[in-house]
């Protein structure tokens, strides 16, 4: 074990953020970081909990949703698809043997 007299405390430029480093091991024994003005309560959690549920079931109503109105558009091209060939007149397809 190292002598507690042998580390010091330095403050990152960075992120402000504690660092306890012991000079006899030359290594950074301790961080600590700076507590943030954002950092969510305990208190809130259920609150952030279902918020995220609500989140993630809106987004997949909406994606129940586009998978519903999805059939119906392929249903509809479809029929616009099969229409139009119907009213095209039936010709012989041509070959590249022909074009000789």
């Amino acid at each position: 074990m190292s002598k507690l007299g042998t580390e010091y405390e330095v403050t990152c430029p960075c992120c402000q953020s504690t660092l306890v480093i012991d000079e006899g091991l030359r290594r950074v024994v301790r961080h600590v970081e700076p507590e943030r003005a954002d950092k969510p309560k305990i208190d809130d959690a259920h609150k952030i909990l279902a918020e995220q549920k609500a989140r993630r079931d809106a987004i997949f109503e909406q994606s129940v949703q586009s998978e519903k109105t999805r059939g119906d558009a392929l249903s509809r091209r479809f029929e616009e698809a099969l229409k139009q060939a119907q009213e095209e007149p039936v010709s012989k397809p041509q070959r590249d043997f022909d074009l000789d």
